[in-house]
C-alpha cells in the first residue's frame, strides 16, 4: 500500500508525475505532499475488497490549483440508487451493507429518502453471515421474524459481489426470502461473471446497478484508440481477461496512457522539464519548477482507453461515467435471463423505464405444483383409474379452475403425504400441507385451509374466497311413535279436569230435575235418571246432541253455560290438534355453541392439532378472553390430553356422530355439506354466525402469484361467479333440513298413521269394550230370566186381545175405579204385582207380563177417590171403597217403565183403535220391567 514515505523515496529519485490507486485515507496525505512539491498526482480511488466506493472528503473540496487529479469519476451511487428507487415507487425497504463499507457514503441518499417519506432501515452484514442469521432465528420471536420477512421483500445491498453472493445464498436457504422479493445490488465493480452467479443464487427479482464503459460501434476501432493499439485480450469484451479486469485497473491503464501522451507532447513542443529530484524531509526544500506546466498539459490532454474517455475538468475531476441497470423477472428459475433495463449518466440522468410490476394476467406456460388435503366438499377424488393420474373435484378445485382459465396457467395436484393441513412441530418445522410449501416442494396449497396467524408467518395467503366459522355436527333426535298424539293438545291435568267437569255437570242436571221435575209431553218416553243425565251432558260435549228434554229454567241455564264451555273447549282442541299434527315440537337442548359448552352429558371433540383445535386451545387458555364458552369447550376437548374426544381425521369424527353418541366440532361449511348429503337426513348443524376468518389459497412465502390470485378472486366475488360455485355444492333446495333437531318427513303436509294411531286405538278399545258389555248383558239377562218361571215364554202377542183389554179399562164408566180422584199416584206393574190383593185384578193382563211389551194404564180424571195404600180391595176390580174426594184438576202422574216419572194432562182417555198389521213375531222376556211402552 502507498504511504507518505514511499512517495518521498520516489521524489528523491526524481519523478515527473505520481499515479496512485489507494483509499481515501492514504490519498489525503499524498494529496498534501503533491501540492507541496508541485508534483502532478493522478489519484485512482480504490475501495477495499470490492466494496462500493464512498466519496472521499478531499474530492468535495477540490480546487483548480490543486495538483491532485481524480482519474476515477466521483461517486454517483447516491444519485443512481435514489432515482431507481423512485422509479420502482418503493416506500419501505432495508439497506444491507458489509463491514468494509463506509456508511457515511450514503448520508445524502438517506436524507433524500427521508424527505420523500420513505421507511428505510439499515442493517450491517457481519463477516460471519451464518452466525448472524442463526442468531436472528434464536433471538427473534415468531411475530418478529414474520415482520422481518416482510421487510426483506424490498432490499438494497451495498456490498462487494463476494459478500452479496454469500448473503443471498444464506437467506434463501433459511427461507427468509421468497420469489416475490425484489433486491437491488449496487456496486461499480460487478463483473459479468458476478452477475451470472448472483442471478443463479437468488430468487425473486434482482436488479443490478454497475458501471459500464461504452464501446465504439465499429468493432475494428475497439482496440485502436487514436495512435495507440490496445491488447486484444483487454479490448475484446468477450475475452475472459477483459471480463475479469477490475475497473480500478482500467483507470490505471488509462492514467498511464494519458501520461505517456502528455510526455510525448512535451517532447514535441520542446518544453521538456528535467525530472524533479526533491527531498521531502529537508526543510526549505523548493517545489518542482516544471510541475505547473506538466499539470496543465495533463489536464488539457485526454485519452480514450479501457475506461472510455479520460479527461479532466477545471476542478481536476473526470466527469465521464456511465451506469447500466440490469434486471431479471420474478421467479426462482435459475436459468432466467438478465436484460438491460436502463442506463444513467450525470448529464442525461436515467435513460429507460423501470417498473415493479410483478405479473401480468397472462401466465401461459406456467405450471404450478399444487398440494392438497382431501376434505368434502372442497377437494374430493372424482376419478381414480389405475395407471392414470387421479382427477379431483370440489369447491376449491372449481375456484382453482376458474383462476387457471382466466390466467392461463396449468397445475399438477397431489395429496399431502401425511394427509394433514399442517402444524408446527416441537423443533419448529411444519408438517402437512404447510410443510410442503415451507420446504418448497409445492407452489400452491389448496383445500379447506383457513387463514391463521401461525400459518401466515411461514406462508402467504391470498384474500379469502369463502368465510369460515366453527360449527357442530349432531345427530337428530329419533322420531318416537306417539300413539296418543291426538291427546297432545291438552295436558293430562286438563283432560282430568274436563272428565271431572262432565261428571259434575251431569250430576247437577240430575239433581235439578229431581228437585223440580219437568212437564213431559204426551207419549214421551224419556226420563231424567242419573244415567240419562250423564249421557246427555257427554253427548252435548262431543256435539252429538241429547235425548232428554229439559224445560225448567234452572236446567236450561245450566245447559246453556255447559254448551258455551263445550264450544270453547272443542274449538281450542281442534285448533291445537292441527298445529300438533303438522308441526314437530320436539326441542333439542343444543341449539348453539354456548349450549354445547354448558352441557357435559354429550361428549364432543375435533381433529387433533387442527386449526379448530388450536383456536379453541388459544382462546380457552387465554385469561383475558371474556367469553367463557371456549374455556368450557377446551376442558371437554382436552380431557385426558385430548386423546379421548378428539380424532385424527374429520371423516372419523363424522362417522362417530352418525353411528354413536358424539358431537363433532369442525368447519361449518364442511359439516353443512355432510348434513345436506346424508342419505337418512339424520344430521343437523349448529354454527357460529360470526365469521372471524376465512378460507384462502396458500403459497410460498413471497410468491409472485399471490397478488394476481387475490385480484382475480375479488373479481369472481364481485361479478357473482363465486356465489354460483357455492350453490353447486351447498344448494338451497336441499331435501334435508340442516337446522331441524328432529327427523322430518319430506312431505310436510301429509300425516302418517303414527299421528292417528291413538284414535284408532281408542276406537278399537271402544268396540272391544262394547262387545264385552253386550256379552255380559246377554249372559245376565238369560241368567235372570231362568230364575223367573214362565208358562208362556214363546207365546205370540195377540194385539187384538190387548186392544180389547185396554179399551175395556177405559170405556167402563160405571166401574169402581171411576171413584179415583185426579190426584197423582205412583203405579207400575212391579208395584201392582207386589200387592197380594191386586193379583186377581191383574189376571186379565197376565198374558203380556213375560213379554217385551209393558202396558201402561191411564186412569181418567173422573176417578173420584184413591187410597194411598192399596189394600186387598184392589184385587176386586180396583174397588177401594169410599175415600175422601181429592179432585184438584191436576195432572195425573204415572211412573215410567224404566223408573222415571212423567206427567200426563189427559182428562178423558179415548179408546185405542185397532189396526191390524202383518203378524209380527215378538220375542218374550221374563222381565216384566223390560219392553216397549204402549
Amino acid at each position: 500500500p502507498w504511504n507518505w514515505n514511499h512517495a518521498c523515496e520516489l521524489m528523491n529519485r526524481g519523478i515527473l508525475a505520481l499515479v496512485s490507486s489507494i483509499g481515501c485515507m492514504s490519498a489525503g496525505s499524498l494529496q498534501s505532499l503533491a501540492d507541496a512539491m508541485h508534483i502532478p498526482h493522478l489519484f485512482i480511488q480504490r475501495a477495499p475488497t470490492g466494496t462500493p466506493r464512498s466519496s472521499c472528503p478531499s474530492t468535495s473540496r477540490a480546487q483548480p490549483d490543486d495538483y491532485t487529479l481524480f482519474v476515477r469519476p466521483p461517486v454517483y451511487l447516491n444519485d443512481v440508487i435514489f432515482q431507481v428507487v423512485m422509479e420502482y415507487t418503493w416506500q419501505k425497504f432495508i439497506i444491507f451493507y458489509d463491514t468494509d463499507y463506509d456508511i457515511r457514503g450514503i448520508e445524502n441518499f438517506l436524507d433524500q429518502t427521508s424527505q420523500q417519506g420513505m421507511d428505510v432501515s439499515l442493517q450491517k452484514v457481519e463477516s460471519n453471515i451464518n452466525m448472524m442469521i442463526t442468531g436472528m432465528f434464536r433471538t427473534m420471536r415468531v411475530e418478529e421474524l414474520h415482520r422481518y420477512r416482510d421487510t426483506l421483500r424490498r432490499a438494497v445491498l451495498f456490498m462487494s459481489p463476494a459478500t452479496a453472493k454469500a448473503f443471498i445464498t444464506e437467506v434463501v436457504e433459511t427461507n427468509l426470502v421468497a420469489f416475490d422479493c425484489h433486491w437491488i445490488i449496487i456496486n461499480e465493480e460487478i463483473s459479468d461473471m458476478d452477475v451470472q452467479e448472483l442471478v443463479r443464487k437468488s430468487i425473486g427479482r434482482l436488479t443490478l446497478v454497475r458501471q459500464t464503459f461504452p464501446l465504439p460501434q465499429n468493432t475494428s476501432q475497439r482496440c485502436v484508440r487514436n495512435n495507440h493499439r490496445i491488447n486484444t485480450s483487454l479490448c475484446d469484451p468477450k475475452d475472459p481477461k477483459a471480463q475479469m479486469l477490475e475497473i480500478t485497473n482500467r483507470y490505471i491503464y488509462d492514467a498511464v496512457l494519458l501520461l505517456a501522451n502528455t510526455f510525448h507532447r512535451k517532447l514535441e513542443d520542446r518544453k521538456w522539464h528535467s525530472m524533479a529530484s526533491l527531498s521531502c524531509i529537508r526543510k526549505g526544500s523548493k517545489p518542482w519548477q516544471g510541475g505547473k506546466s506538466m499539470l496543465d498539459t495533463v489536464k488539457k490532454g485526454g485519452v480514450s482507453g479501457l475506461a472510455s474517455l479520460l479527461e479532466f475538468n477545471d476542478n481536476g475531476t473526470n466527469p465521464n461515467i456511465y451506469f447500466e441497470i440490469l434486471g431479471t423477472n420474478y421467479g426462482e428459475d435459475r436459468g432466467r435471463g438478465v436484460s438491460r433495463l436502463a442506463t444513467w449518466d450525470p448529464i442525461h440522468g436515467l435513460n429507460g423505464t423501470l417498473t415493479d410490476r410483478k405479473l401480468e394476467n397472462n401466465m401461459r406456460g406456467v405450471v404450478l405444483r399444487v398440494v392438497t388435503v382431501l376434505e368434502e366438499p372442497f377437494v374430493m377424488v372424482s376419478e381414480n383409474v389405475l395407471g392414470k393420474p387421479k382427477k379431483y373435484q370440489g369447491f376449491s378445485i372449481d375456484v382453482l379452475d376458474a383462476l387457471a382459465n382466466y390466467l392461463g396457467f396449468k397445475y399438477e395436484i397431489y395429496v399431502a403425504p401425511d394427509h394433514k393441513y399442517g402444524n408446527q412441530q416441537a423443533d419448529g418445522t411444519w408438517n402437512g400441507l404447510i410443510g410442503e410449501l415451507v420446504f418448497k416442494r409445492a407452489d400452491v396449497g389448496l383445500s379447506a385451509l383457513t387463514i391463521t396467524p401461525e400459518r401466515e408467518s411461514v406462508v402467504d395467503f391470498t384474500t379469502r374466497y369463502m368465510d369460515y366459522s366453527v360449527g357442530v355436527l349432531l345427530r337428530k333426535a329419533e322420531r318416537t311413535v306417539d300413539m296418543f298424539a291426538c291427546l297432545a293438545p291438552f295436558d293430562l291435568s286438563l283432560w282430568a279436569c274436563i272428565a271431572g267437569t262432565v261428571l259434575l255437570v251431569g250430576t247437577l242436571v240430575y239433581l235439578l230435575n229431581w228437585l223440580n221435575p219437568p212437564r213431559l209431553p204426551m207419549g214421551s218416553v224419556s226420563s231424567t235418571t242419573l244415567y240419562n243425565s250423564m249421557w246427555f251432558v257427554y253427548g252435548s260435549f262431543v256435539q252429538q246432541g241429547g235425548e232428554v228434554p229439559y224445560t225448567t229454567l234452572a236446567t236450561r241455564m245450566m245447559m246453556g253455560v255447559w254448551w258455551l264451555f263445550a264450544l270453547i273447549v272443542i274449538s281450542s282442541y281442534t285448533a291445537n290438534l292441527a298445529a300438533f299434527l303438522t308441526i314437530s315440537r320436539i326441542e333439542n337442548s343444543i341449539q348453539s355453541l354456548q349450549d354445547l359448552a354448558k352441557q357435559t352429558d354429550l361428549p364432543y371433540g375435533t381433529v387433533l392439532d387442527s386449526a379448530v383445535y388450536e383456536q379453541v386451545r388459544s382462546k380457552g387458555m387465554n385469561p383475558f378472553e371474556r367469553d367463557p364458552m371456549y374455556s368450557q369447550m377446551w376442558r371437554m376437548i382436552n380431557r385426558t390430553g385430548g386423546a379421548e374426544n378428539n380424532v385424527e381425521e374429520s371423516k372419523e369424527g363424522i362417522r362417530k356422530v352418525k353411528y354413536g353418541r358424539f358431537a363433532f366440532v369442525w368447519d361449518a361449511a364442511v359439516l353443512e355439506y355432510v348434513a345436506i348429503n346424508d342419505e337418512d337426513c339424520s344430521l343437523y348443524t349448529v354454527s357460529n354466525n360470526v365469521a372471524d376468518r376465512g378460507y384462502g389459497i396458500a403459497m410460498q412465502h413471497g410468491s409472485p402469484y399471490r397478488d394476481i390470485f387475490s385480484q382475480r378472486i375479488l373479481e369472481l366475488q364481485q361479478n357473482g361467479d363465486m356465489d354460483i360455485l357455492k350453490l353447486k355444492w351447498w344448494p338451497r333446495d336441499s331435501p334435508c333440513d340442516l337446522y331441524s333437531t328432529v327427523g322430518t318427513r319430506k312431505s310436510g303436509s301429509a300425516l302418517d298413521i303414527h299421528s292417528f294411531a291413538g284414535v284408532f286405538f281408542v276406537l278399537a278399545a271402544g268396540v272391544v269394550l262394547s262387545c264385552l258389555i253386550a256379552t255380559v248383558e246377554t249372559w245376565w239377562t238369560r241368567r235372570k230370566g231362568s230364575r223367573v218361571p214362565s208358562k208362556e215364554d214363546d207365546k205370540e202377542i195377540d194385539l187384538e186381545h190387548l186392544h180389547h183389554r185396554v179399551n175395556s179399562l177405559c170405556t167402563e164408566d160405571e166401574s169402581p175405579h171411576k171413584q179415583y180422584s185426579t190426584s197423582s199416584i205412583d203405579l207400575t206393574p212391579l208395584d201392582m204385582d207386589s200387592l197380594p190383593a191386586a193379583r186377581q185384578a191383574l189376571e186379565q193382563i197376565s198374558d203380556f207380563r213375560n213379554t217385551h211389551i209393558t202396558t201402561t194404564t191411564f186412569i181418567p180424571e173422573q176417578i173420584q177417590t184413591l187410597s194411598r195404600t192399596l189394600s186387598a180391595k184392589a184385587a176386586a176390580g180396583f174397588a177401594f171403597g169410599a175415600v175422601q174426594d181429592h179432585r184438584t184438576g191436576g195432572p195425573f202422574r204415572q211412573r215410567a217403565p224404566n223408573g222415571g216419572f212423567f206427567r200426563s194432562p189427559i182428562k178423558t182417555m179415548s179408546s185405542i183403535p185397532y189396526q191390524p198389521t202383518p203378524a209380527p213375531n215378538f220375542s218374550y222376556c221374563n222381565d216384566p220391567d223390560r219392553g216397549t211402552s204402549i
